[in-house]
């Protein structure tokens, strides 16, 4: 069973065997790419809403969409204060 539903059965199998002929390290390689993969189109796309906002405010915006914005809240405290300090 899958989870994929715009994929046909035939293919989903074919896609599982060849999923299972690799070896750990290499579905390791292939979830991370496909992991870092989303993380990047999720940011261009919190980009494209918001064109006038920074790197580092779009991260805070994946953090929240992502983790909640408790998170996003604690990690912007915590780069406003290591700033602050390297200003010192």
């Amino acid at each position: 069973m899958t989870l994929l539903s715009d994929t046909t059965p035939d293919a989903d199998q074919v896609q599982m065997r060849l999923l299972r002929s690799k070896s750990p390290s290499e579905r390791l390689g292939l979830a991370l790419r496909l992991s870092s993969e989303v993380i990047r189109a999720s940011k261009r796309a919190i980009s494209r809403v918001h064109p006038q906002w920074t790197e580092r405010e779009i991260g805070y915006k994946f953090i929240e969409l992502h983790y909640g914005r408790e998170l996003a809240e604690a990690t912007r405290q915590y780069e406003d204060e290591r700033d602050h300090d390297q200003c010192e």
